[in-house]
């Protein structure tokens, strides 16, 4: 993998960290505030509404890019990625990947489906691909597909995460491939990111963290929810789209349900008149909200990470020696 594109990615960022594609969260701001501070900012193309509205922004993080690698000096190329969903229900697949090719995005995210010729258009035009994955049969699916890398979405993420043990799937896919992977679930401080690298992981993928963050255009409330939030006020839950999912109790309470006595199984459940639309009045996190206490700027929280980093690696050595 020394000399891999995945490498190279790797080594391009201040830590290896990926910034999650958050539906109706990330934005172009976010994006760029991430890769100015030395991650890789990712956004979902369906934030972008219309579907024509995605050129604008591929334009506007192309052009802040431009201006960031000048800024700083660099000599390569800053990495910056797009989350495709793919399941049969996005009639924007097409549009959406062929805006994408102009733009030449370094790092596709597929979901929900194996990414079949996905892969080969993308590896035409040079970028990587890695699909997100909750088991290890995703996994070989994935693979067979050709995808540059895997996302392991574990228990604890935010959104549709998965319900096996990091530890579990980890294991059971580097059984399988020595290639990139990156960990998500409930990853909200350094020491979490030191944890993922030593289980054998090449990254990390947060996305709850960064919704606290002062370039997240969000309601304000939503990120009180997050403070004021811990693991055990998540709810994993299908009622809500039909397919398990973890959302704050905060926001069902406040769409006046109780989240005491919804449906954890089966599928979407029935409320009645009740308007509660998820993502939008149910609002997704992961179980790591409790190790976030404050909104800062990117860049704080990017400083903050790489401390916890570096405390918990030297930390390790020195009980070690």
């Amino acid at each position: 993998m020394s000399s891999s594109p995945a490498s190279a990615l790797r080594q391009s960022l201040r830590l290896p960290v990926i910034g999650a594609p958050m539906f109706l969260v990330s934005s172009p701001r976010l994006v760029l505030a991430q890769c100015a501070s030395g991650i890789l900012g990712t956004l979902p193309s369906l934030n972008a509404r219309p579907q024509e509205q995605l050129e604008a922004w591929l334009a506007e993080i192309t052009r802040g890019l431009a201006a960031i690698q000048a800024e700083q000096g660099r000599d390569s190329p800053i990495p910056w990625g797009v989350n495709l969903i793919i399941h049969a229900s996005n009639e924007r697949v097409e549009a959406d990947l062929e805006t994408c090719a102009r733009f030449r995005v370094p790092l596709i995210i597929t979901s929900l489906r194996a990414p079949g010729h996905i892969v080969k258009t993308v590896h035409d035009w040079g970028g990587l691909i890695f699909h997100d994955v909750t088991t290890l049969r995703h996994a070989e699916k994935a693979l067979e597909a050709g995808v540059d890398g895997l996302i392991l979405v574990c228990a604890g993420a935010g959104g549709h995460g998965g319900i096996l043990s990091p530890f579990a799937l980890l294991g059971e896919v580097r059984q399988i491939f020595d290639g990139p992977i990156a960990l998500a679930g409930a990853i909200s401080r350094g020491q979490d990111i030191a944890a993922a690298r030593a289980m054998g992981a090449d990254f990390v993928t947060m996305g709850t963290r960064f919704i606290a963050s002062e370039e997240a255009q969000v309601e304000p409330a939503y990120k009180q929810m997050i403070l004021e939030s811990a693991a055990q006020d998540i709810l994993y839950t299908p009622a809500f789209s039909g397919i398990p999912a973890n959302y704050l109790k905060a926001s069902i309470r406040r769409a006046g349900l109780d989240p005491d006595t919804l449906p954890t199984t089966g599928g979407k459940a029935d409320f009645g008149n009740t308007q509660a639309r998820p993502w939008k009045d149910i609002l997704g996190a992961g179980q790591g909200v409790g190790n976030i206490r404050s909104v800062a700027t990117v860049a704080g929280i990017v400083d903050r990470l790489e401390e916890e980093y570096q405390a918990a690696r030297n930390r390790i050595l020195a009980t070690e020696s």
